[in-house]
């Protein structure tokens, strides 16, 4: 019997920072004007990787960025080729929820991508290396608001990428930013329309954010940039659940919205707060309870492995109460919400020991309910999701202090919709 979920890894993610372009809006761990540095991270890529020591088999495997899919063909199936020895995808017939007749469907192995990044080559080339699953940043489809976000591509050429990938036989992802300066509801909604038309298998949705140091927040500072106002950013928000509901996806976390069976597992590893590996500038890993970062400049990661130093810039072993406090909190990022038998099974503590009285007093809010044994947002908890996490956060005195390892993308509302 192997260790649990939350214990013994069965997910991997893999960071690679390069970007044709630092769009204005965005603070990941990204590195644009240095295509020169492409094969010096791939090689440091590799010593970070050696450290495993021999292959670790996991049922899902994310590369992201940056844009993975922004290196030349040959570096490219490098890199795959290096994740296939070191990480291979291998259903686990132990794991939750499996089956004796589980195909090789369980497995994912998700990349996110940039509509311009991609060409029938590199989609032959990933899945030949089985990529299962493409995340296109596509953010929006109007010419206005893809200059605003300082995007490269066309709707063209989104719709046109989209089109090779079904083709190609890939899964494909969609995310879509709302709340873009200048734009309203009506904006909005055709983005939505525009995405539906390509039948994609899931859609993710997230806020504009104003992240402190990026170059949108210092226009927004100086008054160059006007944010979209409140009510009509919570009005795209509900009209991203009506419509996308009503088009027959599952709204299975705050941002996520997936056809049946197309949800991404390994995001649900995060949002379950199970083990993860994490490999590549800025990458977290949360492996036996003790959570990991790397240093997040691209440059000081490829120095310090190829000097025989560690990356590892902070190293966190939480407590029980503390694994229980993030637990709470990232599992309410879904819509089924918390299971109280099985926070209980995987904490070794009560949900209502770490908040009760929290607890309680948001539901007379109206902002928490529960069905059955699963404590979860409401609709109009989804609206101030930050707020109730936080209250419940701070109810759970001992970890007040801990960070979330998730940030919560949503408007932060003070009229909470009816």
């Amino acid at each position: 019997m192997r260790e649990a979920a939350w214990e013994e890894p069965r997910a991997a993610y893999v960071h690679i920072p390069f970007c044709a372009h630092h769009c204005g809006y965005c603070d990941f761990a990204v590195i644009a004007g240095a295509d020169h540095l492409m094969r010096d991270y791939l090689q440091a890529l590799a010593c970070e990787l050696r450290q495993l020591e021999y292959p670790r088999p996991v049922q899902t495997l994310f590369l992201g960025g940056g844009t993975p899919t922004y290196l030349p063909l040959p570096l490219l199936e490098e890199l795959l080729s290096l994740l296939k020895h070191w990480l291979p995808l291998a259903f686990d017939p132990e794991a939750p929820g499996a089956t004796a007749d589980a195909s090789p469907a369980a497995i994912e192995f998700s990349v996110e991508a940039t509509p311009e990044s991609l060409d029938p080559d590199k989609l032959a080339l990933l899945r030949a290396y089985g990529v299962t699953r493409l995340s296109v940043g596509v953010q929006s489809f109007r010419s206005e608001s893809l200059q605003a976000l300082e995007r490269r591509h066309t709707s063209t050429q989104a719709e046109e990428v989209v089109a090779w990938a079904r083709d190609a036989g890939f899964v494909v992802s969609l995310d879509l930013i709302f709340a873009i300066p200048g734009t309203t509801l009506a904006d909005w909604a055709a983005d939505v329309e525009c995405a539906l038309a390509l039948r994609p298998e899931h859609l993710s949705t997230y806020s504009l954010t104003y992240e402190k140091g990026t170059p949108l927040w210092k226009r927004w500072q100086r008054g160059q940039v006007q944010a979209v106002p409140e009510e009509v950013e919570c009005e795209m928000y509900a009209f991203a659940i009506d419509r996308l509901t009503s088009a027959g996806f599952e709204h299975y976390e705050i941002s996520n919205f997936a056809r049946p069976g197309y949800r991404c597992r390994h995001n649900e590893t995060y949002w379950a707060n199970e083990a993860y590996y994490g490999f590549g500038a800025g990458a977290v890993r949360y492996v036996r309870g003790c959570r990991e970062g790397n240093v997040r400049d691209t440059r000081q990661y490829i120095q310090r492995l190829m000097r025989g130093q560690s990356v590892t810039v902070y190293r966190e072993k939480l407590s029980p109460w503390e694994r229980a406090c993030e637990t709470l909190a990232v599992q309410l990022r879904r819509r089924r919400g918390i299971d109280r038998r099985a926070f209980h099974e995987q904490t070794g503590v009560a949900v209502d020991e770490l908040a009760g009285g929290a607890i309680r007093q948001l539901q007379e809010e109206g902002l928490l309910e529960e069905e059955g044994a699963a404590l979860r947002l409401t609709r109009r908890g989804l609206f101030v999701a930050d707020a109730v996490i936080a209250q419940l956060w701070a109810a759970a005195s001992p970890c007040g202090s801990i960070e979330p390892s998730r940030r919560y993308n949503l408007p932060v509302v003070e009229n909470v919709p009816q």
